[in-house]
């Protein structure tokens, strides 16, 4: 039953004080909220052809842009899904992927704009980014 017992003398605990982090600037918000905005035809044409040159390409079906990676081997796929699942983190912004043994498709869109968006690019830039270093 010793492992029952405990004091608040401690309280709060150092640990509670770890886990409550502060709100977000305002700033940040802003800039996040002004990343999922869609992008304008001529920004779209732009960047499109940039990221179509790495291999990405435009679904038909929804305003997305999808690309499929192979690597060598599955350790390789899940390294490079971690490092993006890290970033996506950062980003608050998650991409849609399927995984098989040493292949991952990827699918980017933003929900909040119901389409492409300037944090689809940046997310997949840096998407080519990771896989040039596996």
């Amino acid at each position: 039953m010793r492992w029952l017992m405990f004091t608040l003398r401690s309280w709060p605990s150092p640990l509670l004080k770890l886990a409550i982090k502060p709100p977000l600037q305002p700033i940040l918000h802003a800039k996040m909220a002004m990343d999922s905005h869609w992008l304008s035809p001529s920004e779209r044409e732009q960047l499109l052809l940039e990221l179509k040159a790495t291999g990405w390409v435009e679904l038909e079906e929804r305003d997305a842009i999808y690309k499929e990676l192979t690597f060598k081997t599955f350790n390789q796929a899940f390294g490079f899904m971690s490092r993006v699942a890290l970033q996506s983190e950062r980003m608050n912004h998650h991409p849609e992927w399927f995984n098989v043994y040493n292949k991952v498709q990827v699918t980017l869109t933003t929900h909040e704009c119901g389409g492409l968006s300037r944090r689809d690019v940046k997310l997949a830039k840096f998407i080519d980014k990771v896989a040039l270093t596996m």
